[in-house]
């Protein structure tokens, strides 16, 4: 039986609030979409939505001032260096991270409500193929990286293990992810631990504090930012689900970076040793002016602070070492703990999270019924950081990686200078070309002359840095491991003294022990 609309309540919701142009069009519009016009204002909390508004104003007007005074550079006794430590304490950190994988006591959190706008694709980012030789996505790459780490950690325990993947999607692309999950056969992956849910959604607001509509039967809904993890979390049933599991940590990061590691068990491990509840890894950041935010603390409370939000002059201060003071730059790639996630999520502390302010020129239906593009910010969206709950933690830790080994994101088209297609396959080919040098092997020509075994680092120019560069060093020697073959460099022992003819490929072979290499491919 369907459940009769009750206008004259709804009304009064939307007057209450002071949003009763909400309903102007409804004696304009069919039924289907009386009901979904009436679903959408139901489902959003409009008082709350208004005090959003307000604080959107006061953060506006806060964001006009920089913070100098109040930032400190983060405690030496809350980082840790992949580049700073030594074999044995690197090896000692993975141990306990595989353990802890291995116990299945680790998840991981995808962040993926994008869609691939910027990349000029109608579909989400990580079923983006980027052009490596086997054609692989970012979404099938991170899945076989996952079960890998399974395996290496079961070599640990000596037990299965499962590390649920939870991937938090958007009204926009959860249905698509899913087909796609679906059609792969969930790439390997048990397809009970694959689960899916949807980021909230915040109306958005025109100057004068109305939300706006997007069409006579639709409000303007826009996502709250990945934020509202917490709110969906709380909301869709994932902290139950993860303490059902026994899942004690839990690994978050965004779907655009290729050289991701989820669960890397050195992070898992250096926070584990460290005993903090809330973990981010960063890269270094060497040039002031790079648009990347900051880890730091900001009276006394950790935080990422955007570089707009600092002048240059601070942004320029250094270390007596001759590195800057504040050089955490942050990828988006960080540990929690379940408890507290679990503390997070709560409605009194979740609702103190900051709502990020962006005015935007946003399509609206005007008086009359006609829809209007604006040429100018006519509105906010608003939205909160994965990363704004760093101030509740007490303990904390920030691991620093290699740019070049575990930071390449995927944000332009190529013909953009950075983060494209382009940059993002040759940074992951060049991880694996370093990988082979490692394990042994080397490179030939079609003529069978050696490449040269200069180690190369595709991200000196990002960096600010330049050098004179040989034709080896030039060209990007096409090398693709499977993520089956290898998580972070091991497995590769057949490779020793072996000559490799690029384009090379190496795949787990039938047998799932040896190496299948495919050379000279076309």
């Amino acid at each position: 039986m369907t459940k009769t609309i009750d206008i004259s309540s709804l009304r009064q919701k939307c007057e209450e609030a002071g949003q009763g142009h909400l309903l102007q069009f409804w004696d304009q519009i069919e039924e289907s979409q009386q009901k979904s016009l009436a679903a959408e204002i139901l489902s959003v909390n409009l008082q709350e939505a208004n005090v959003y508004f307000k604080e959107a104003q006061a953060t506006l007007e806060e964001n006009n001032e920089k913070i100098d005074e109040q930032l400190e550079p983060l405690e030496p006794a809350v980082c840790g260096s992949v580049a700073r430590s030594t074999n044995e304490l690197i090896d000692k950190y993975r141990n306990l991270g595989l353990s802890a994988v291995g116990n299945s006591e680790v998840a991981v959190l995808l962040l993926a409500g994008g869609q691939g706008t910027r990349l000029g694709v109608p579909y989400p980012k990580g079923m983006y193929n980027v052009g490596l030789p086997s054609g692989k996505t970012l979404y099938q790459l991170q899945a076989e990286r996952i079960v890998r780490l399974e395996r290496l950690a079961e070599r640990v325990t000596g037990k299965p293990c499962a590390v649920p993947w939870y991937i938090m999607t958007s009204e926009h692309t959860k249905e698509s992810t899913e087909t796609f999950f679906q059609k792969h056969n969930h790439f390997g992956l048990n397809k009970e631990n694959v689960i899916l849910f949807e980021q909230t959604l915040l109306p958005c607001f025109d100057f004068n504090g109305k939300i706006i509509l997007e069409s006579q039967s639709k409000v303007a809904l826009a996502p709250a930012g990945n934020g509202g993890l917490y709110n969906a979390l709380r909301d869709q049933g994932v902290l139950d689900d993860l303490t059902a599991r026994g899942v004690k940590y839990v690994h978050v990061y965004c779907v655009d970076n290729i050289l991701v590691k989820m669960a890397d068990p050195v992070f898992i491990g250096f926070c584990l040793s460290k005993g903090v509840e809330c973990g981010a890894k960063v890269v270094e950041k060497t040039v002031p002016k790079e648009a990347v935010g900051i880890v730091c603390k900001v009276n006394g409370k950790y935080q990422v602070v955007e570089y707009s939000e600092i002048t240059l002059k601070t942004a320029e201060k250094r270390t007596p070492d001759g590195r800057l003071m504040f050089n955490a730059g942050n990828i988006c790639n960080h540990f929690f703990t379940l408890d507290f996630l679990k503390f997070v999520c709560q409605k009194k502390n979740e609702s103190q999270l900051k709502h990020h302010v962006a005015k935007k020129k946003i399509p609206f239906i005007d008086s009359t019924g006609h829809l209007q593009k604006p040429s100018a910010p006519n509105g906010f969206k608003m939205e909160k950081f994965v990363f704004d709950v760093f101030h509740f933690t007490q303990n904390f830790g920030v691991w620093e990686v290699l740019r070049e080994e575990e930071f390449s994101p995927l944000k332009n088209a190529d013909g953009q200078p950075k983060d494209t297609p382009t940059t993002c396959r040759n940074d992951l080919l060049s991880l694996h070309h370093r990988f082979v040098l490692a394990a042994g092997g080397r490179f030939v020509h079609s003529d069978g002359s050696l490449y040269s075994d200069i180690q190369r680092n595709n991200n000196n120019e990002q960096n600010g840095d330049s050098c004179q560069k040989s034709q080896d060093e030039e060209e990007t020697i096409v090398c693709e491991i499977s993520p089956l073959v290898s998580y972070f460099g091991e497995g590769l022992e057949e490779l020793k003294n072996k000559l490799l003819k690029p384009p090379v490929l190496i795949e787990l072979g039938p047998d799932k022990k040896t190496l299948d290499i495919r050379q000279a491919i076309s």
